[in-house]
């Protein structure tokens, strides 16, 4: 079931109308959340629920196990992660592996081919094995004490806004707060319509207008090969998933909010970072925080020494490249950021470039051109689809501006312009402004948010699924 849809908001009328009567008690409280969430996540093929449920098990046992019995701690623990990765590599990577394998093979002039599998990857799959998987990690590392009650880890675990595509909340921070109810405050009401009316603005009227352009761009038999017009469709890329995915975790938020809890920010405002550090803060923050705690600390981190580090954040990029999708454009995309990180940490560049007057505005720029680079690996179809891209790209003798047409121009234009005073918007804390003149304050913010649900309404683009939704 997709946020922007009919079928989302008669769910969320329905649900919302039924909240009040259900939320009193922990037990009816978590059943309630645990059965409408189900049938949201059942909503897009029943047959899935059996995963989900299947991974749920497996670490709700899996954590009661490690407390009950200490000495095989270590083998409960590999059963979470067997239960966990497993399916996520045989429901994502299994056919990619054959593929790879049959390449090798006719290589080597084998001719047998190993038959694909086939398999649909199930929606959401990369999160809720994420989250699941960090409730029994943290309870092998004596940070939680596991949740006893069934429902109640199920409602922490497959919690409707963010069960598709996150933010991904860890245990420590939701559990506790399903242990009680508490009535959303008037601040809490207000910040969740303008989350999720922002957030619908960033999908259907900023994406989903964006996605065309892009679409049409890489899914074209004809390549183009001027630079002015890749430079184009990709900035547009960017701003989409963008868009995208923090419209996404908005809502989500948002939604959080109207019942009483609060997520983490997943975003904010990525592309302003001045360095690729930076940027891994504002970016997808719940997932690089998750494999920084999970992944890179647990290697050694910073601890081992310089080469050892620099080999613990590669090794952690590429994972999370290949953690979006069964593809080699994916790691080399994480493969790239681990090479920009790692360029980073040798020169510290942009801490001496930002030293110099106005350095920082370049090393904006410099920032948002390397991340436009490997924007390139993660929407490319193919390497050799990517390589003819980053050529026309730099080819700057074939710069043709007359490929960029009215008709891809004035969209990219116009909805990054909507960005640009968006951003100026929140930049300028207009939101926070009061003239101090009590009632007028509070209808010139409503009629603000009343010309975004009018451009939601009027100027939305062709509805679209979310895009982290593949991965």
């Amino acid at each position: 079931m997709l946020f922007n849809s009919v079928e989302f908001l008669v769910f969320l009328a329905v649900f919302f109308v039924a909240w009040p009567f259900m939320r009193r008690t922990n037990n009816w409280r978590w059943l309630y959340l645990m059965v409408v969430s189900f049938f949201f996540y059942g909503w897009w093929d029943w047959r899935y629920l059996f995963l989900l449920s299947g991974a749920g098990l497996n670490d709700y046992f899996a954590g009661l196990g490690m407390v009950k019995y200490p000495s095989l701690k270590r083998l409960f623990m590999g059963a979470s992660i067997a239960g966990n990765l497993g399916s996520l590599m045989v429901f994502k990577y299994l056919d990619f592996s054959i593929r790879n394998v049959n390449g090798a093979l006719g290589l080597l002039g084998v001719e047998s081919r190993i038959p694909l599998a086939h398999l649909i990857l199930p929606v959401g799959i990369s999160f809720y094995t994420f989250q699941s998987l960090s409730y029994t990690i943290d309870v092998y590392k004596g940070k939680l004490q596991p949740t006893r009650n069934p429902l109640h880890f199920f409602a922490f675990l497959s919690l409707f806004p963010q069960l598709m595509a996150g933010p991904i909340v860890r245990a420590y921070d939701l559990l506790p707060q399903l242990m009680k109810w508490n009535k959303p405050t008037e601040v809490q009401r207000w910040d969740g319509l303008r989350l999720i009316l922002y957030g619908y603005f960033k999908k259907v009227v900023v994406a989903d207008n964006l996605a065309p352009l892009v679409n049409a761009a890489f899914g074209a038999t004809d390549f183009v090969d001027s630079g002015a017009y890749w430079w184009v469709v990709m900035i547009s890329f960017a701003f989409q998933i963008y868009c995208d995915f923090s419209g996404y975790s908005d809502i989500a938020r948002g939604l959080a909010k109207w019942m009483g809890y609060e997520f983490i920010l997943n975003f904010n405002h990525p592309y302003i970072s001045s360095s690729i550090r930076e940027f891994w803060t504002r970016w997808h923050i719940s997932l690089s925080t998750w494999f920084r705690d999970y992944v890179y600390i647990p290697l050694g981190g910073s601890r081992c020494g310089a080469a050892r580090s620099h080999l613990n954040m590669w090794i952690t990029m590429v994972t999370a490249g290949c953690w979006h999708g069964a593809a080699w454009t994916f790691a080399i995309w994480g493969g790239l950021h681990a090479l920009y990180l790692s360029a980073e940490r040798l020169t510290e560049w942009p801490r001496r470039l930002s030293a110099i007057p106005g350095g920082r505005h370049l090393a904006t720029l410099i920032i948002f051109v390397l991340v436009l680079v490997s924007w390139v690996f993660f929407r490319a179809q193919s390497l050799s689809q990517a390589g003819y891209i980053l050529g026309a790209m730099f080819n700057f003798a074939n710069f043709e501006a007359g490929a960029v047409t009215a008709r891809i121009a004035l969209p990219a234009l116009v909805f990054l312009g909507l960005i640009a005073l968006r951003q100026l918007y929140f930049h300028l804390r207009l939101d926070k402004v009061s003239l101090g003149l009590g009632w007028v304050d509070q209808v010139a913010h409503a009629a603000f948010l009343a010309l975004v649900l009018w451009s939601c309404v009027f100027l939305r683009g062709p509805g679209s699924a979310f895009i982290y939704f593949q991965f």
